[in-house]
This record gives structure tokens, C-alpha cells and sequence, in this order.
């Protein structure tokens, strides 16, 4: 069929980076955008369930979905730029990773800390991704998107998008948007951030004094690939995880008890404390419960050593969750989107 592809009782195991076995009513991989409309009109897609699927990095499946997973495949990027930077329109079905090295072999700056981050173009807005001190907002200045609810086309503008840490609109109205393109504006040059998670420290064991966005991103992919399990290796979905944001008084506490806590101020007042270190302390890095376990390279990591069922794993994050609360205080939030239970 033109445009996109139907599958039905669709298995995805195989689309879901913690390779939870799960299966889909219906499943409707696009290439064209501009059919959605059409598709979404369909008597047994119009009153279903809607789950926007990606490369599936952001998402644990506790059981089957009932309804219809819509996954973009679309592709392309176009350019206008005036020298000093550019407006940049990328297809949400483009790989999130492969965006962010075209824009370094263009000699664009700003995505160089955001390398080696799973998924697509389309889901970055949604969370609102972000690491080693930089986030994806930055960067965005609309997102077009089908809005489910009034039957149209939409750009959301930057403000519109309400972006914050780990979050955005997306989140809170679920199902309403399905993003079909996302445009950034790229500088050619800024000053790179470099002063977050060992960033230098990787510059200088690269013999890098005088770094560009193509060294910074060089060394992101280094720190990456230490601490972080290959998906491709190991079932995850990255840092499950948020770093918490908490009351500075708490935080104040918390860094009196623990010294080697790492707190990071906000500019709301509130501090965000590490979410790694909360659980390692607590006694889970390395955890294994069956084929479900936390990472032993890196605490915020829920792992799949092999058959681990998706209730498997969300039992042992609410464990972790529970524990972290009751020895420091602290509730941690799972930052995928998990599928058939309440977080």
C-alpha cells in the first residue's frame, strides 16, 4: 500500500531496544507522512489506542498493545542557511544519531554532546533529550506534528512545546500529537560545553587542547561506550531512570549525609541530585533478578540478560524505586515510557 505498510497481531520484540517480547493489534510503519490523515480514518484505527514507535529505545512493553502502533519511517532534511547558521527540517522517521553526525560533517555546532543517543528524530522533542549538560530544546525552534484532536497539521512553536528537564506538551497530552517533523536552528559556532561528566578529562587523554564540536562529540562517544551496555549486545533502554529534581533543602541534607552525592543546582531553586549514585548506594548496581537486572557498567540502566518478560523488568525498577526511596527519601521516576502499567 502507498505511502505505508499494515501488519496485524504484529510482533515487537525485535522493535524495542529491551527486547521484551510483546505483541501489537495493528501495526502501521509510514513512509509518507502526508497519508496519516488517511489512515487514521480507517474504521478500526479511528476509536483505537494510538502508540508512536520509534526505534523503540524509550519504551518497556509490560504486556501487549491493544490498539495501533504507528511507526515513522519517513526520511529526509532540508537546509536554509545564512552563513552563520541554519534552519534545519528533519523527517521524524530520520535516526537520531545520524542526524547529529551529518550536522558535525556540515560544520554545524550544538548537537555534539547529544551523539551516540538511540532513536529518532521524532521522539527527541517528546522527553526532551538531553546529556552531558545539554538539551535538545536548545535547539528546536518548532515541531510539526499531526494533532489527533482537532484533525489537522500543526507547528508548535518553541514556547508551545513547553520544554523542561526530561519533558515537554508531548508528555502531558499523550496521544494528541504525532510528530512528523522536527526544525532546529544549527549555529556554525558557539561555545562547546565541556566542564560535564569527564568531558575534559577525555579531551585531554585525546591529546585535544584546543577542541572543536567534532572532538567534543568524539569524546562523548568515548564516555558512552565505557559506561553504557550495547543494546545491540545487552537489551536496554539507555538511563531508565531521571535524575530527580528536589527541594535545595533536601539536597543540602542529603549532600551533608553523603559528601559524594553529586548535586546539580537548577535555576528554579531546586537541585538535581544523581540518580545513579542513589542506586548504587543503595545496593542495586549489578542487581539480577532472573534475566531482568540493573547494569553492572552503570547503575541507571535496566538491563534484559536474555528472556526477561516486560513485567519482570518493571518489577524489579519499582523495587529499585522503593528502595531508593526508603533510604534516602527520594522517589525516582522511569524516564521510558512503560506500556500496560501505571508508573
Amino acid at each position: 500500500m502507498g505511502g505505508y505498510t499494515l501488519i496485524e497481531n504484529a510482533p515487537l520484540a525485535n522493535r524495542n531496544t529491551l527486547r521484551v517480547a510483546a505483541r501489537a493489534k495493528l501495526l502501521a510503519e509510514f513512509r509518507d507522512a502526508s497519508r496519516l490523515p488517511e489512515l487514521l480514518d480507517f474504521p478500526a484505527i479511528r476509536n483505537s489506542r494510538l502508540l508512536v514507535l520509534g526505534e523503540g529505545s524509550n519504551v518497556l512493553f509490560t504486556g501487549d498493545f491493544d490498539g495501533t502502533v504507528l511507526v515513522m519511517a519517513t526520511r529526509g532534511v532540508q537546509v536554509e542557511s545564512d552563513g552563520d547558521s541554519a534552519r534545519i527540517a528533519v523527517a521524524a522517521g530520520e535516526r537520531w544519531d545520524d542526524f547529529v553526525r551529518w550536522t558535525l560533517g556540515q560544520g554545524y555546532a550544538g548537537l555534539e554532546n547529544l551523539i551516540l543517543i538511540p532513536g529518532t528524530v521524532g521522539a527527541a522533542p517528546i522527553q526532551n533529550i538531553g546529556a552531558y549538560g545539554c538539551e535538545v530544546a536548545e535547539f528546536i525552534e518548532s515541531v510539526e506534528a499531526w494533532d489527533t484532536r482537532e484533525h489537522c497539521v500543526v507547528t508548535l512553536d518553541h514556547a508551545a512545546c513547553a520544554f523542561a528537564y526530561r519533558d515537554s506538551l508531548f508528555k502531558h497530552e499523550p496521544g494528541r500529537y504525532i510528530v512528523t517533523a522536527v526544525r532546529f536552528v544549527l549555529p556554525r559556532s558557539r561555545p562547546l560545553r565541556t566542564d560535564y561528566a569527564g568531558i575534559n578529562e577525555q579531551l585531554a587523554r585525546m591529546g585535544v587542547d584546543k577542541p572543536a564540536p567534532f572532538h567534543v562529540a568524539e569524546a562523548v562517544v568515548h564516555l558512552r561506550m565505557s559506561k553504557l551496555p550495547d543494546p545491540a549486545v545487552i537489551g536496554n533502554a539507555g538511563s531508565f531512570f531521571k535524575n530527580p529534581i528536589v527541594d535545595a533543602a533536601l539536597a543540602e541534607q542529603l549532600k551533608r549525609d553523603h559528601p559524594g552525592l553529586a548535586v546539580w543546582p537548577q535555576a528554579d531553586g531546586r537541585c538535581k541530585v544523581s540518580a545513579a549514585w542513589l542506586i548504587e548506594a543503595a545496593g542495586f548496581k549489578g542487581m539480577r533478578e532472573g534475566d531482568a537486572g540493573i547494569s553492572q557498567r552503570h547503575a541507571l540502566v535496566l538491563v534484559n540478560h536474555g528472556k526477561a518478560s516486560g513485567p519482570e523488568l518493571w518489577a524489579l525498577a519499582q523495587r529499585v524505586i522503593a528502595g531508593v526511596q526508603e533510604k534516602f527519601g527520594v522517589r525516582l521516576e522511569p524516564e521510558p515510557l512503560v506500556i500496560g502499567a501505571s508508573a
